[in-house]
């Protein structure tokens, strides 16, 4: 009996020492992100990866879709499936290693990832209408996932939930990012197709945590930056994370969600960075490089939204708002960009304006006829084109007139101001001519330049036929 017991108890050592030692992760596994009730991405090839035991032989497939491949020394593995179209399902994913994972509930469609700070994490039960809106919310072919608040100071290979693959529903919409959902709402019933959608965001957040490194690297006078990061990354054992640190959100929030196949982003922040006036262009350059680079898929959509109107306080100079405003515009000129203009629809003591419907059907509006070609659609309010002086007026030409130039109000036009080449702008009278706006001032006999909207509390009528507000823009100065 002796010799019994001695033998048990060294089949638990080993056994324990086994465990210890990596051998029982041999299981192949997946990260959070893949998961039953997904939607994956259509009309592209489809990432799926895990981890298993070094050598392991995995097969990947979803339906008659199959892929086989072996995890390398480091446990990891990766496939990519081939391109599927939406339609049919639900799907069935199995991957088989010396274990077998079934993920059921599976669609294919269309996948956005939506971050941000607060207007983005904004949820459904803060915003207009909640109830009935949460109430209405019955698409079992939208699907969520929520992505927790976790920042850290080297990329994490997973991510924390706040949320798994959920239906959309009144049980699950509720604290949902209301800008991501009513964006998948409108997408999703223009097109009739499954909708993914992933929110990873962050009230109070600035630009700098959610971008990774080579973003940082892409834009000359951020590579300083660059720089700190790669010194924290070198030492990571003293640094604490930190959601405020450059790349520490992207490392906690982003890097655990690729390579997952998606169709673009959506981005709403710049509250926390107005700071940095005309600037931030650089920044959001940085995101935009960064995020499309580490995900491998190309210079993917990215649309985002421009901050609204708001009156910060008497510390705050009344023209960095407008210089951000400023910022996000010229960053359209990247490839694949959008931008939702939001001066409407407003409340000027209250950061978080409560109609994120709009918000999210605008940033929509970009996507089909940009992304998705629908043809005809008007996506995008009046925004500068060009000017020039004739005599003592100014004409101002805009891009996105649509059906015509129109006053929200029908009052004159508002927050139009004009200039000489020297001395200060004054408030000028401005008239829509056909698809231009002409501006003037009796007491400016040679003007040299018009700004409009150029406050941060300006909530100016210009807009177009399809009720698309004009974008707040200076000719020069």
């Amino acid at each position: 009996m002796r010799r019994v017991g001695s033998w048990s108890k060294l089949v638990v050592a080993v056994m324990s020492l086994l465990g210890a030692s990596g051998f029982a992760q041999a299981d192949v596994k997946l990260p959070k992100v893949i998961a039953s009730h997904m939607v994956l991405q259509q009309k592209l090839p489809l990432p799926i990866w895990g981890t298993a035991d070094a050598g392991e032989e995995v097969t990947v497939s979803l339906g008659d879709n199959k892929a086989s491949t072996k995890a390398g020394a480091d446990g990891k593995w990766s496939v990519k499936l081939k391109e599927m179209t939406a339609g049919g399902g639900p799907l069935e994913l199995v991957v088989k290693g010396k274990n077998e994972i079934k993920l059921t509930d599976i669609l294919i469609g269309e996948v956005w990832v939506a971050s941000g700070q607060s207007n983005m994490e904004w949820p459904v039960a803060a915003s207009n209408n909640a109830q009935e809106e949460i109430a209405a919310a019955k698409y079992p072919n939208i699907r969520i996932f929520h992505v927790k608040k976790v920042p850290a100071v080297t990329p994490q290979d997973e991510v924390v939930l706040d949320r798994e693959w959920s239906e959309c529903s009144p049980a699950t919409i509720g604290n949902f990012s209301a800008v991501a959902y009513f964006f998948g709402r409108h997408i999703h019933t223009e097109l009739n197709v499954p909708v993914g959608l992933i929110n990873t965001s962050w009230g109070g957040t600035a630009i700098e945590p959610w971008t990774p490194i080579v973003g940082f690297e892409s834009v000359e006078s951020l590579k300083p930056i660059a720089e700190q990061v790669k010194a924290q990354q070198a030492k990571p054992e003293g640094v604490k994370p930190n959601a405020g640190a450059p790349m520490h959100l992207y490392n906690g929030m982003v890097h655990g969600v690729q390579p997952f196949g998606i169709r673009g982003a959506l981005w709403y922040q710049g509250e926390s960075n107005r700071g940095q006036g005309v600037a931030y262009e650089q920044r959001m350059h940085a995101l935009i490089n960064g995020w499309r680079t580490v995900w491998n898929q190309g210079d993917f959509p990215f649309l985002f939204v421009q901050l609204a109107p708001y009156k910060y306080g008497p510390t705050d100079p009344q023209f960095l708002l407008p210089q951000i405003w400023e910022a996000q515009t010229k960053t359209l000129a990247l490839k694949n960009t959008g931008m939702a203009v939001t001066t409407d629809i407003t409340h000027l003591t209250d950061i978080h304006p409560k109609n994120k419907q709009d918000v999210g059907k605008r940033l929509a509006l970009w996507a089909l006829a940009k992304t998705y070609g629908k043809e005809g659609l008007v996506y995008s309010g009046p925004l500068y084109k060009s000017m020039k002086v004739e005599g003592n007026k100014v004409r101002i030409e805009f891009d996105h007139v649509g059906g015509g130039l129109k006053s929200r109000d029908d009052k004159p036009l508002s927050w139009f101001t004009i200039a000489g080449k020297e001395g200060d702008f004054v408030e000028a009278t401005a008239v829509i001519d056909g698809k231009s706006v002409v501006v003037s001032n009796d007491k400016i006999t040679e003007p040299a330049a018009v700004r409009f909207g150029w406050d941060q509390l300006a909530e100016p009528n210009l807009m177009n036929a399809e009720a698309l507000p004009a974008g707040p823009f200076r000719t020069s100065r």
